[in-house]
């Protein structure tokens, strides 16, 4: 393994839950229909994104939940709200991405992305 794919590594060990990361460990599993679509994931966004140090990975996060908000990518926002607040981000800080998605990306995505983050920070046990 790489320095990079291990850096990659660590870092979403640190962002994910920890079944989640448990999971990651093991490797490909599930369908192989478009089973390639972690790899790409890994070569194409948390290796050369995630590990570039330009930005940190708060600030990563918070861009990442403002563009998952904006194309509505629910599902995504379920594992990316409870990684911005490991990776440093407030829960203040989260809902003031909701309000601001709300004027640019629409109110119907804000108010979905918040019915998301309600329940999966929840689960989290991040909200108080």
């Amino acid at each position: 393994m790489g320095e990079k794919r291990e850096q990659a590594m660590g870092l979403l060990k640190r962002m994910l839950a920890p079944e989640m990361a448990a999971e990651l460990g093991k490797g490909p599993t599930g369908p192989s229909f478009a089973g390639q679509i972690g790899e790409m994931a890994m070569n194409n966004i948390f290796e050369p994104l995630w590990t570039d140090d330009t930005l940190d990975t708060r600030t990563r996060s918070l861009v990442t939940v403002s563009i998952l908000i904006a194309l509505r990518a629910y599902e995504e926002l379920e594992i990316h709200f409870p990684a911005a607040i490991r990776n440093g981000a407030t829960v203040a800080e989260l809902e003031q991405v909701i309000y601001q998605a709300s004027g640019y990306a629409g109110f119907p995505a804000a108010h979905s992305a918040r019915n998301v983050a309600i329940a999966a920070l929840g689960r989290a046990g991040m909200l108080g």
